[in-house]
């Protein structure tokens, strides 16, 4: 007997840490290193060769972008004495990822600035690439990959996706590699969280401190700092070490509401409170019926007194059954609301209206977000 209780005692006590620890996740899944990020890339170009889809002579824009690509080929041109319909004025875009080093290849997306019909079966010419910072950072070039068409013929058309918005794969070469924001010191490291939140900024610190054996201050609810005792040797090790710290997040009680699909998520630490709902279905529908009224002998003996006539018959149909009422007890979850909801056979559009009444009447203990 002594045996079997200090077993049970035991499995007391180490029960609430493997519950406790059953929820947590990496560091790098719910926050990241602050200069780690990705940087926007953008540039101004020409795609040529398009089967006469390109921009008009009225986008004037295109016509000079034209004569001075000639000029750097040699070639002196009065824009004036240009006319064609195979080229397009783009924006190009894309996204250079962190750690990012010369000749590394990225996606880029082409989208027409003019009055392009169709950027189908163009090459993008050779444009430059800078970031926020004004600096080039990469060289785009390449045949687009367009999913649509535009086809026209003797006034008819014929349209398939979005023909204007091409991407090159693989189209943009690294030039510059990107820039990173850790301190120059090298003993600090500011962590960012995904979603802010001062809880789960104090369980990221006290984990850090204990587990990774440096020094972790939450800052606010969206930055913890932690600080090296001497800059490490190895800089990728020490981060690696940082972001697989196991942290529990603290889960925000929060119903999502999209009224547009009629979806309802919600977290399972929503509950509710003891509430009694009562919904009732009143439906009115209205029909009028047009009738024509044909007297008899109007072609035979016609009168200015005598037509026919249309005469409106309008019925209408009053629907109230008895109110359905559903009773919800104090700490029930949103998952037990909308069972016994849909046991009453009620649609989603109306648990949505429910959910904003029962918030209204302060049972609902959460966030209701709608989108």
């Amino acid at each position: 007997m002594k045996r079997l209780l200090a077993v049970f005692l035991l499995v007391f006590l180490i029960a609430p840490t493997v519950w406790a620890d059953a929820d947590s996740v990496r560091l790098k899944e719910i926050a990241r290193v602050q200069g780690v990020r990705d940087n926007a890339l953008a540039g101004y170009g020409l795609v040529i060769g398009l089967a006469g889809t390109g921009d008009s002579s009225k986008n004037r824009l295109t016509i000079q972008s034209v004569a001075n690509t000639l000029s750097h080929f040699g070639v002196n041109i009065n824009p004036d004495d240009l006319d064609s319909k195979n080229v397009a004025a783009v924006m190009v875009t894309s996204t250079l990822p962190p750690f990012a080093e010369s000749g590394q290849k990225l996606d880029v997306s082409v989208s027409s600035l003019g009055d392009a019909r169709s950027l189908s079966g163009g090459i993008l010419l050779l444009t430059p690439m800078d970031g926020p910072d004004g600096k080039l950072y990469a060289l785009a070039q390449g045949a687009l990959s367009v999913g649509g068409y535009e086809v026209r013929a003797f006034g008819s058309s014929e349209q398939k996706n979005h023909p204007t918005v091409g991407r090159v794969p693989d189209g943009a070469t690294v030039e510059r590699e990107a820039p990173l924001g850790l301190a120059e010191d090298g003993r600090t490291l500011d962590v960012v969280l995904y979603q802010p939140d001062f809880t789960t900024a104090e369980r990221i610190a006290e984990s850090l401190r204990r587990n990774a054996g440096v020094e972790a201050v939450a800052e606010h609810a969206g930055k913890v700092r932690v600080t090296f005792s001497a800059p490490p040797q190895d800089l990728v090790r020490a981060i690696s070490m940082i972001e697989n710290v196991q942290v529990t997040p603290d889960q925000i009680a929060r119903v999502v509401v999209n009224e547009r699909t009629g979806t309802v998520v919600s977290g399972g630490n929503v509950r509710l409170g003891a509430v009694t709902i009562s919904q009732g279905d009143l439906r009115i529908q209205v029909q009028t019926d047009y009738l024509v009224s044909q007297p008899d002998g109007v072609l035979v003996n016609p009168s200015r007194n005598i037509g026919t006539a249309v005469v409106p018959q309008a019925n209408i149909n009053v629907q109230d059954p008895e109110a359905r009422s559903v009773t919800i007890r104090d700490g029930a979850t949103v998952a037990d609301l909308i069972g016994a909801l849909r046991a009453i056979h009620l649609t989603t559009r109306d648990v949505i209206t429910i959910l904003q009444s029962i918030k209204d009447a302060g049972a609902l203990h959460g966030e209701l977000v709608i989108q």
